[in-house]
Order: C-alpha cells, then structure tokens, then sequence
C-alpha cells in the first residue's frame, strides 16, 4: 500500500496546517519522506490514518504506509534499509535488539501504539469435539488417550511477537504447557483462517480483525482475549534502527508526531472509530469488512459461539498519553517471558537493555510539542490472568517463579 488519497467523509485533523517539505517544529528534517511497514491488522489504524488525515503532513514530512506479507518481511525490510520505520510487535522488536532468531540489530522502541485487542481462537472443529473453554483443552491435550494421538497445533504470528508470548502464557494458565503438550508453529495473520479452515492448525492467538472473520466464516470461535491475559497490555510500537535515529533524529520526531496525534483522532469519539474502521476495510489495507474490524474496535461482538462479548478492555489508541508512553516495565516484561521459555538462555539486564531501547527522552518532547500528558514515572503495575503481579521490581524473580517454563540452562 502507499499513501491513500485522503477520504473525502473523514474530517481534516484539528489545526491542520501542511508544512512546507522539510519544515517541522522539530528542526529542519532529514528526509521529508519516509516508508512505514505495517501489516493488515486492525492496530495498523495510527500509521494508516496518520497518512489519510495529513497529519504527517502538517509536521513536514510524508508517511509512506507499505502493507507487509509477514513480521519477517517487516523485520527484513528494516534491517535492509526498505522501510524507515514500522509499526511492529513490542516483542519482536526486542527480539531483533537482542539476536533472537535472526540478525542482531540495535533497535528503538519510540512509542506505543495501541493496547489490548488481540485473540485467541480455537477451531469449530474442537468445538464439535465438546471442546470451548481452556479447561476442556487441557483435558483433550494431556488425557490418557493422548498416547501416539496427534498432538494439537497451535499458531502465532512470530516467535519473539506479542502473539507468541500472549498465547503461550495463556496456555499456561490453563495448566498446558506449550513447549510439551502441544505445538507451536509460525504463520502469518492473513494465512491464519485459510490455515485453520484447511486443519492444519487447531487454534491461534492473532490480532484483529483475523479472530473476527474466524467467526464470521464459522471457522473459529473466540476462547479468550490478549486483554483477559494481561488487561491493558502494550501491544503494537512505533519501531526504527538506532541507526535510523542516530541519521533522522528530526524525521523520526515529525513522524512519531503524527502517528501521535492519530492515536489522539481515533480515541476522540465513537465516529472516529467508525470512519477509522471504513478506511481500514480498504483493498489496499486489511481488505475486508467493516463488519469485521468495528465491532472488536468498538469492544462489543459474538464470540462465534453464540455468546455476546463486551470488553473491560478493549483496544485503545491513546487513553491521554497512557497508551502512548513507552514504559520501561512494558519492555521488561517481554524479557522475563523470553527468558521464562527458553529463548533466552541466561538473564539479560533487563533494566539496562531496556533503558536503552525505549526512547522515553524523545517521546517526552514530542508529547510535550503536542500537549499530551505523559508520565512521571517509569513503570507501571499490572495483574496478569494467573493472579500474579508484575510491577518490575525484581525482574530475574519474577521470570524464575513460574511453574510452567523451559527446562533450566
């Protein structure tokens, strides 16, 4: 996809005055156009509509959205010099940063773009087989009949992703461990429901609006949310290479500006979440329904069982800066969880990697430019579905304290 021509029935964003190429509030830009990655999800919406609505017009630059096949083509694309910037996977990020399955590239994370709306999907083909709660999943994986039985497979949509970490964690809160009881494969999100449609996979944790045309092809039916596993959990960042940063320190700052104030548009009301959904059904987008993006965007929707959902917590763009800030705990969190399933085989310095991949020096000056609230502190608390606490103070414990985790080095 490149930039859209902006819809005619979406507002222009608020003070909108288009700056000559190159002029920023920043200082003078390196580049004043800039290729962002996404993929076709429902979170991709602040990169998108930064680009429809102009407002990365109004900072001097243009975003260039390019539509990916697959996390690994984003990463690719970045470490190659493709794309600019991305919206990515808080995890895969920091998989990159640290080598994790691929090239070791130093990376920063500039802020958050959205919280919470991610799924987990079981089959219909389990559901016919009286399967529809994960206490039943784990009967079906570790009964007695399982012996020489095909082991059940499951799907996410990158190892070191957000998926990866929400699905597996919620397996283990169900008691299933997900290195031995079942199997984890790769696939990316638009290939999730052919894949499940076709039985090779017999369940997914994948972003939206994918979990929602599982339902509405009667593939799949929704077990449980990312939001059930951690309410108001990071999701998607705003991501570039250091070696980006260090070029385009003022680009990256009119970009992130934008992408701000998107986050600010799409949060304002119900009508925004509405024109925000159209512009995201677009062929050139996530090439669907509105049927399928806005009502998991709205948080009210069927679960394909029959049953209504209203979420707590349901996908969020900007919440006064909340969602935005790149908070040091967030990051860590994603380590302990590496480290808890073996993709790291000894403790990291958490505090230390992470201080120095989230940019929270530069997220605070383009935030204050704009009129956002940011933080004072660092950290946040958080309670996660297995009751336990995640405050950051004592990371290697908290990673070392669970029952269900990869065999010790």
């Amino acid at each position: 996809m490149t930039s859209s021509s902006p819809d005619e029935a979406l507002p222009a964003p608020h003070g909108a005055r288009p700056a000559r190429a190159g002029e920023s509030p920043f200082g003078p830009l390196e580049r004043d156009e800039v290729r962002v990655g996404f993929m076709a999800l429902t979170d991709c919406a602040p990169v998108v509509m930064a680009s429809i609505l102009g407002f990365d017009r109004k900072y001097g630059v243009r975003i260039v959205p390019s539509r990916e096949n697959s996390w690994a083509a984003v990463r690719d694309k970045m470490l190659r010099g493709e794309l600019h910037l991305a919206d990515m996977l808080y995890g895969m990020l920091y998989g990159v940063q640290l080598g994790i399955g691929g090239p070791q590239r130093d990376m920063a994370v500039l802020m958050t773009l959205n919280r919470n709306g991610q799924g987990i999907t079981l089959s219909r083909q389990l559901a016919r087989e009286g399967i529809a709660t994960g206490a039943q999943l784990r009967d079906a994986v570790q009964g007695p009949a399982r012996a020489g039985a095909r082991r059940h497979t499951f799907a996410q949509t990158f190892p070191t992703g957000t998926h990866a970490m929400w699905l597996s964690y919620w397996l283990a809160s169900q008691g299933i461990d997900p290195l031995r009881d079942v199997r984890l494969v790769t696939v990316a999100p638009p290939r999730m429901v052919a894949s499940m449609r076709a039985g090779d996979i017999d369940g997914c944790c994948v972003g939206e609006p994918w979990n929602a045309v599982a339902v509405a092809d009667e593939v799949g039916f929704t077990v449980a949310t990312s939001q059930e596993v951690w309410p108001d959990h990071p999701e998607k960042v705003l991501g570039a290479t250091r070696e980006f940063l260090r070029a385009c320190p003022n680009t990256a700052r009119a970009v992130m500006a934008a992408v701000l104030e998107a986050c600010r548009w799409i949060d304002a009301s119900r009508g925004n979440r509405i024109a925000t959904a159209g512009t995201l059904a677009s062929a050139s987008c996530v090439d669907t329904t509105v049927g399928t993006i806005l009502p998991r965007l709205l948080g009210e929707y069927d679960d394909g069982l029959g049953a209504r959902r209203t979420d707590a917590h349901p996908m969020a763009f900007h919440a006064d800066g909340q969602v935005n800030f790149p908070w040091l705990s967030d990051g860590m969190w994603f380590l302990t969880q590496f480290r808890r399933w073996g993709l790291l085989r000894e403790d990291p310095d958490y505090a230390g990697v992470v201080g120095a991949v989230n940019r929270i020096g530069m997220y605070r000056e383009v935030a204050d430019a704009l009129g956002v609230p940011a933080p004072e502190g660092l950290v946040r608390g958080s309670t996660l579905i297995d009751g336990r606490v995640w405050d950051a103070s004592d990371p290697k414990a908290y990673a070392d304290g669970f029952e269900l985790r990869a065999a010790p080095a």
